[in-house]
């Protein structure tokens, strides 16, 4: 994953008020200790709901179609 990917959520985080399958954005990229990424979930008008750090295994990227 890179910077401004779209991702989806693959575990619910009921702290955060996310389920899996909520979709965001990258918005850093942690190279240190580990890859992990820094993703922003917001609502229908933009506003953020939360921004949260993720591991590799908690996020996939979501493709953008052709």
């Amino acid at each position: 994953m890179e910077l401004y990917d779209t991702v989806r959520l693959l575990v619910d985080l009921p702290g955060e008020g996310l389920k899996a399958g909520a979709v965001g954005a990258v918005v850093h990229v942690f190279e240190r200790p580990n890859v992990a990424y820094e993703v922003e979930f917001t609502d229908p008008d933009g506003r953020t709901i939360a921004q949260v750090p993720l591991t590799v295994d908690q996020a996939q990227s979501v493709a953008s179609p052709s």
